[in-house]
């Protein structure tokens, strides 16, 4: 398909991404990582109306003798919990599946995540192919083999590392993306360029207004570019191990909002956007780098119509507890992705809490 573009990911699994319009029509493309007969579409009640039966049909009109069948779970955060992860696993055995089996997760992250981690768990591990549906899941979650669910004390506490046997990311879902999720896939994106790509954030700052008005060679571009990057340091750290926490900058903040919000306040990308703003701000106050670069992030972040200030409600104490837990804290203590000014991240471990605190 012309206009394509593609970006690989190495390591011991390597893969490829697809980045175009209308890949999700492209059943040859999409069967050639189909090895069995079976094939699992997981995908939520705000896409699956929308392309559920056209992959399916694309699908099986490259492969008739495909068995596919479609689950939709509910739309939104809430449905990523391991009760809904053996409701998946119990329909994969319903319909038989085998050890040669795809699972193919139709969505945006949070399909993305429950789908891959039901692909980790089958059989001690099957095929997963990612078509991510929203920006957020093309630049981030659909890339690198994260996969989990949450619970009540926190997010993602519950997974596998699982490499997908491809990704497809269809820019022609972006056209019926809503405009709060286009901004807060806008917010990952940005990450970028915040931790190891000073250019890309100029860029950015650049083509705002052709990223938001969705101009389909911008988006392109985003997206490649962040998926890139992700690539090459994915295969440096698949289990991250190292380098790859990198890509948790502003995490650590943004998982305690959700987490303290129980995930029904600010979505995904609204709660990094914020976070990237607080570990700016905590860079500056340890000495790291200057008020002045944290100042034009959230400028830039707000151009973009992201929230960039925790939201009211919030206690602090209440989240340096949830940060405790989170998965990038370790014995020592609080561990934060900081910067040394744009372009610049670093992990910096046992962070003084007084000092997270006064930036909350």
């Amino acid at each position: 398909m012309s206009g394509v573009r593609h970006v690989d990911v190495g390591g011991a699994q390597p893969y490829r991404i697809a980045i175009g319009d209308g890949l999700l029509r492209d059943g040859a493309a999409l069967a050639e990582h189909v090895r069995g007969r079976h094939v699992f579409v997981v995908s939520d009640a705000h896409v699956a109306p929308l392309y559920a039966l056209r992959v399916v049909d694309a699908l099986q009109a490259a492969r008739p003798d495909l068995r596919c069948i479609v689950s939709c779970i509910p739309a939104g955060e809430s449905a990523k919990t391991l009760e809904r992860f053996g409701e998946l696993v119990r329909e994969l055995a319903d319909f038989g599946a085998t050890r040669d089996a795809c699972v193919v997760a139709l969505g945006g992250g949070v399909v993305g995540d429950l789908a891959g981690f039901v692909a980790a768990c089958w059989m001690r591990g099957i095929d997963c192919v990612q078509l991510p549906t929203t920006l957020l899941a093309m630049v981030d979650s659909s890339v690198g083999g994260k996969t989990a669910v949450d619970m009540p004390q926190g997010k993602n506490l519950v997974g596998a590392f699982h490499p997908p046997r491809a990704v497809f990311a269809d820019t022609a879902t972006l056209q019926t993306l809503p405009d709060r999720e286009l901004r807060a896939g806008l917010a990952e994106v940005v990450k970028y360029g915040a931790i190891r790509d000073a250019g890309f954030l100029e860029w950015l700052d650049a083509h705002s207004e052709d990223l938001l008005a969705r101009d389909a060679d911008a988006l392109a571009e985003a997206i490649a570019r962040s998926c890139a990057h992700k690539a090459e340091i994915v295969a440096r750290d698949p289990f991250e191990r190292g380098e790859r926490a990198l890509l948790n900058f502003g995490h650590t903040f943004a998982h305690a909002i959700e987490s303290e919000q129980g995930y029904g306040g600010l979505n995904h990308g609204e709660a990094v956007a914020v976070g990237m703003v607080c570990a700016a701000r905590l860079s500056a106050r340890l000495g790291l780098a200057s008020d002045a670069d944290a100042t034009h992030l959230e400028s830039l972040l707000t151009r973009f119509g992201l929230p960039v200030a925790v939201p009211a409600g919030l206690s602090s104490p209440a989240l340096v507890a949830r940060m405790r837990l989170d998965k990038k804290a370790a014995a020592g203590g609080l561990r934060f992705i900081l910067w040394r000014g744009t372009g610049q991240a670093e992990i910096i471990p046992n962070v003084d809490e007084q000092s997270v605190a006064a930036v909350l």
